[in-house]
């Protein structure tokens, strides 16, 4: 099964470099990332579009569905869940050790990184055995570095927080 990786588009909360879990929409950048990524995407013959439920990814998937193919939503392929660091500045936290799939520190009440990898996992697994020949993935950031973790392995050093994917890209995997 072919699988293509989608993260949304750019919201406000990517450009001012804060923690978001909420449901906040893609702004018109993302509209335009989304149109782009939709004529770029156009001749990937996908059967299903399997998004995360927040608005930002939904929002995505509804622009880039040029086949006007079933969108689903499933919660394991929401955003790492931010917990007390909701609306907090990216650059107030050690975001290294953060993303560190080894680190026991919690980040206040923030899901750990291995958690968010573990619901990933949980997702792909059960993916495995649906007969999709081909898969549109919406998600956001976490859930690419978690997708990473699934099909490449945790790197040595543990260390995911430049492993994911930015607005609007695409990253291939066969299930």
């Amino acid at each position: 099964m072919k699988l293509y990786l989608i993260r949304h588009g750019q919201c406000e909360s990517n450009v001012i470099g804060r923690f978001n879990y909420v449901n906040e929409d893609i702004n018109e950048v993302g509209i335009k990332q989304a149109e782009d990524l939709r004529e770029k995407i156009k001749d990937i013959d996908y059967d299903i579009i399997i998004s995360s439920p927040l608005l930002r990814a939904l929002h995505t998937a509804e622009i880039i569905n040029v086949n006007n193919k079933e969108i689903i939503t499933d919660d394991r392929l929401q955003e790492r869940k931010h917990g007390s660091l909701e609306g907090v500045s990216c650059s107030l936290v050690d975001r290294d050790e953060q993303w560190n799939y080894y680190s026991e520190k919690r980040f206040g009440t923030a899901e750990m990184t291995k958690e968010l990898c573990d619901r990933v996992k949980e997702f792909l697994d059960e993916l495995k055995e649906k007969n999709y020949k081909s898969v549109l993935i919406v998600a956001h950031s976490g859930v690419s570095k978690a997708f990473y973790v699934y099909f490449n392995g945790v790197p040595e050093d543990g260390k995911l927080l430049n492993l994911g994917l930015k607005n609007t890209e695409v990253k291939e995997y066969d299930l």
